[in-house]
C-alpha cells in the first residue's frame, strides 16, 4: 500500500492531517491523524463472517493513552498501561455512539477499533479527533461502512463559537459539545452548558456541522485515493419477502390492538404482546422441518415494533396512555438516610433512584494521573445499575461502560452548580433501584434534591428529561415524545437527554437513528424539553426547592481561610510542629496550600467547638499586632529590665520595668511571675527590627498628683546610700 498523506484547515487555521499507508499495515484499515502534536493510530479489523446465531453488530471499540505520548512513566507498581481509565472510556463510547449507526443493519462480523495516542499536545486534545481517526481508518479499509462521519468540539467562546478549541479556550467558554456528523446529518451530541439557551446550542450544532463536512469529504478524497471505495461483501440476514408478507397480513392487526389498549404496566403489556407471538407459534406446524425459527422470531419483533410505532403516529397516543408531552407520575423524599449528609429518592414512573451525598475534607480528593491529565477532582458522582432494578438476574462485576457514560452525564448536569467557594470533597452516588425510562435523567434530579438536603450552597436546583422520536420519512409524519418508556427508547429514531435549571440547559445527550433530522425539529424537541425540565422542576421543588440552612448534625464543617505566604512557615512551624499541635487540642483536620496569590487553610471539623478552636488559634497566629490593641498576654520570661510577654500566639514583647507600673520600680523581684496573665497594650513596632514594645501601666489609673520621673527610660539606679 503507498503512503496517502491529505489535510486540510480548521477555521482558525491549524491544519490537521491523516495520513495512511505507513504504520500497522496488516490491519484491515489504519491512519494516523495529527493535529500540532497529539498523534492518534487509529486501527479497524473485522472478520470475514459472522458467528452463527448472532443478530447484533458485535463491535469494541477502545481508546487509549500511552504514557509515552507525553514523556512520562506510568505511576503503581507495575509501571505499564493497564484497564482504560473512565475518561479513556468515555472517549470510546462518543466514538463507539459515533460510528455503530453507520454500519449496514445486516452486518454482524465481529469489528474492533483501536485507537492508541502516540503523541500528545497539550493544546491539541486527543477527543476531538478520535472519532475522525476512527471513520478514517474504516475508510481506508474495505469493511462495509455507511459514512465516513466525524467529530469535532465546539464551544461558546464570549460570543463566537470556535472547533476543536484548545484547553484555555474551553475553560474560559460557556458552552462545550462534542458533535457528531455525516457530511449529511447529525448523528450526535454531547456536551455540558452554564445554563445556555435553546438557540445557542442549535447554532453550536451548526457551526460544528460545517466543520465535519469538510472533514468528511476529506475522507471520501483519501479512501478514492487508496482505493478502498470498494466494501467487501457479506452473507448479510436471511429474508424471505412471502413469510413477511404472509405474517405482516396474519399478525400486525393483533399487534396494533395490543398497542391500542395502551396497558400502563410494563410487564402486563410485554405479557399481551407475548400471548400474540405464543399463539402465532403454536399454530404452526410441529413438524415441518423447512420453518426458519430464527427468520419468524426476527419478524415477530419488527411487526411489533411496526404496530406500536403506527399507533403513536396514527393516534398521538402512547403505548401506557400519556398524550405525547405528558410526565409519569412523580415523588420524591429528602433525608431518607439518617446517617448520610444528604440523600434523596426520585421516582418518576416506574424509574427510581436513591442518591447520598457524602462531604469530604481535600484528603478525600481523587487524584488523576493519565498521560494527559495530572490533578485533583473534588466532585465525584457514580452511578451503579444492579440488574435486580429490571427484574433480572445479573451478577454484580462492577460499573460497566454504560454506568460510566451515565454517571458522566449526570455529573456534567450537577457540576456546574457548585458554589464557587466549595471546600469539600463532594461524592455523589445514584443507586437505580427501578428502571423504566431514562434512569441517568433520575440520577440528576435525585442528585439535586440530595446536594440540597446536604446544605450544600448550589447555585440552583436540576431536572432531568428524556425526550424520544418517532417518524415516517414517507409520509412526513414524526411525534416527538416527552419522558420515554424503555419500550418508546427501542422503537425511536431519537434519544435526547436534556438537563438545566430554570434558568437554562446544563447537559445534554443525543443520538439520532434517522438520516435527514431537521433544525426545526430539532429545536421542537428542545423546547418541549424544557416544557418537561420545568413540569419535573416543579415537582422537585414541593420536596425541596432550596439548600438546608446549614449542614447536617454529623457532617463535617468547613471553613476556608486565607492567609500572607509569608505566614504559611509560621502556621505550619518547625517540622509540623505547630499544624499537628492545632489538629491534636482541637481534634479538626487542617490543610494548608500555596497557591500564586496567597497561602490557603482549610479547616474540617465535626462539631462547632473543634472549628472554633482551630480557627482560634490560626487567627492567633496569623492575626497582624496592632499598635494600640489590648491584649490578654502571658510572661514567659523575667529579666532585671522587664518581662517579655506572649501577647498573641507566637508573638512576644517587651514589657519594661518603667512600663508596668506608675510608680518607679527599682528592681523586677517579686513584681511578676513566669505564666502569669497580664493585660497588656501593645505601644510600638520597631520599624527596623521589627520588636513588639508593650505597656501595662496605661491600662491602669494614674495616681493623683503623679509626676513622671526625671531622665530618660532604661533601668532605674537603686539609690545611693
Amino acid at each position: 500500500m503507498k503512503v496517502v498523506n491529505k489535510s486540510f484547515e480548521l477555521p482558525d487555521g491549524r491544519v490537521i492531517s491523516i495520513e495512511t499507508g505507513k504504520l500497522a499495515k496488516q490491519a484491515d484499515g489504519s491512519v494516523v491523524v495529527r493535529m500540532g502534536n497529539t498523534m492518534l493510530l487509529a486501527t479497524v479489523v473485522a472478520n470475514e463472517e459472522a458467528r452463527e446465531g448472532v443478530d447484533f453488530l458485535p463491535m469494541s471499540v477502545d481508546y487509549q493513552e500511552k504514557f509515552a505520548a507525553a514523556g512520562k512513566i506510568p505511576g503503581g507498581f507495575l509501571k505499564r498501561e493497564g484497564r482504560l481509565s473512565d475518561y479513556e472510556i468515555l472517549i470510546s463510547r462518543l466514538v463507539d455512539r459515533a460510528c455503530r449507526p453507520m454500519f449496514p443493519d445486516d452486518y454482524h462480523c465481529e469489528t474492533q477499533i483501536f485507537i492508541s495516542m502516540i503523541s500528545a499536545d497539550e493544546n491539541s486534545l486527543p477527543d476531538q479527533l478520535a472519532a475522525l481517526a476512527a471513520s478514517a481508518a474504516l475508510a481506508v479499509s474495505d469493511i462495509p461502512f455507511n459514512g465516513p462521519i466525524s467529530e469535532v468540539r465546539v464551544v461558546k467562546h464570549g460570543d463566537e463559537y470556535v472547533v476543536n478549541p484548545t484547553p484555555a479556550v474551553i475553560e474560559e467558554s460557556s458552552l462545550n459539545l462534542i458533535v457528531a456528523a455525516t457530511i449529511d446529518n447529525i448523528t450526535m451530541v454531547e456536551g455540558e452548558m452554564d445554563e445556555s439557551s435553546e438557540e445557542d446550542i442549535l447554532e453550536a450544532l451548526q457551526v460544528a456541522h460545517d466543520a465535519i463536512k469538510t472533514q468528511c469529504q476529506v475522507q471520501i478524497e483519501l479512501s478514492e485515493e487508496v482505493g478502498s471505495t470498494k466494501k467487501r461483501e457479506y452473507a448479510g440476514d436471511k429474508e424471505d419477502a412471502e413469510l413477511k408478507a404472509k405474517m405482516m397480513d396474519e399478525l400486525f392487526d393483533k399487534f396494533y390492538e395490543v398497542a391500542l389498549k395502551q396497558i400502563n404496566n410494563k410487564d402486563l403489556r410485554k405479557k399481551a404482546f407475548s400471548e400474540v407471538k405464543d399463539a402465532y407459534l403454536e399454530s404452526l406446524p410441529e413438524d415441518d422441518d423447512t420453518l426458519d425459527m430464527d427468520l419468524i422470531g426476527r419478524y415477530l419483533k419488527s411487526i411489533e415494533k411496526k404496530a406500536c410505532r403506527d399507533l403513536v403516529l396514527n393516534t398521538g397516543g402512547r403505548l401506557d396512555g400519556r398524550a405525547l408531552n405528558e410526565i409519569r407520575p412523580i415523588w420524591g423524599e429528602v433525608d431518607y438516610l439518617p446517617s448520610a449528609h444528604g440523600s434523596a429518592v426520585f421516582t418518576r414512573g416506574e424509574t427510581q433512584s436513591l442518591t447520598s451525598v457524602t462531604l469530604g475534607t481535600k484528603l478525600d480528593e481523587q487524584m488523576i494521573d493519565s498521560a494527559m491529565r495530572k490533578g485533583y477532582n473534588k466532585f465525584i458522582l457514580h452511578y451503579n445499575f444492579p440488574g435486580f432494578s429490571t427484574g433480572e438476574v445479573r451478577p454484580n462485576r462492577g460499573p460497566g461502560r454504560r454506568e460510566v457514560g451515565h454517571g458522566n452525564l449526570a455529573y456534567r448536569a450537577l457540576v456546574g452548580m457548585l458554589p464557587e467557594d466549595n471546600p469539600y470533597t463532594i461524592r455523589v452516588v445514584s443507586d437505580i433501584l427501578e428502571s423504566n425510562g431514562s434512569s441517568s435523567m433520575a440520577t440528576v434530579c435525585a442528585g439535586s434534591l440530595a446536594m440540597m438536603d446536604s446544605g450544600l450552597k448550589v447555585k440552583a436546583p436540576v431536572s432531568g428529561i428524556a425526550m424520544g422520536m418517532i417518524s415516517d420519512p414517507e409520509t412526513g409524519k414524526y411525534a416527538i415524545l416527552s419522558d420515554i418508556l424503555g419500550d418508546e427508547d427501542h422503537l425511536g429514531d431519537m434519544d435526547f437527554k436534556v438537563t438545566g435549571t430554570a434558568k437554562g440547559i446544563t447537559a445534554c445527550q443525543m443520538d439520532i437513528k434517522i438520516d435527514g433530522l431537521s433544525y426545526d425539529v430539532l429545536k421542537e424537541a428542545l423546547l418541549q424539553a424544557k416544557e418537561g425540565r420545568a413540569h419535573i422542576l416543579g415537582e422537585m421543588n414541593k420536596v425541596i426547592s432550596e439548600p438546608r440552612e446549614d449542614y447536617k448534625a454529623h457532617a463535617p464543617r468547613s471553613v476556608i481561610v486565607e492567609i500572607e505566604k509569608d505566614m504559611i512557615g509560621a502556621l505550619i512551624g518547625p517540622g509540623g510542629k505547630v499544624v499537628q499541635e492545632i489538629q491534636k487540642e482541637s481534634g479538626a483536620t487542617v490543610v494548608i496550600e500555596e497557591t500564586e496569590k496567597c497561602g490557603v487553610v482549610n479547616v474540617f471539623a465535626t462539631d462547632g467547638d473543634s472549628m472554633d478552636d482551630a480557627l482560634g488559634r490560626i487567627r492567633a497566629i496569623i492575626a497582624i499586632p496592632e499598635v494600640d490593641t489590648v491584649y490578654d498576654g502571658i510572661v514567659k520570661s523575667i529579666t532585671p529590665f522587664g518581662a517579655f510577654v506572649e501577647f498573641m500566639k507566637g508573638k512576644e514583647g517587651l514589657l519594661h520595668i518603667s512600663e508596668i507600673t506608675w510608680e518607679r520600680l527599682e528592681t523586677m523581684d517579686g513584681v511578676m511571675e513566669e505564666g502569669e496573665e497580664i493585660k497588656v497594650k501593645l505601644v510600638e513596632v520597631d520599624k527596623k527590627s521589627g520588636k513588639y514594645r508593650l505597656s501595662r501601666k496605661v491600662l491602669l489609673p494614674k495616681p493623683e498628683g503623679y509626676k513622671a520621673p526625671q531622665g530618660g527610660g532604661g533601668r532605674r539606679r537603686p539609690p545611693r546610700n
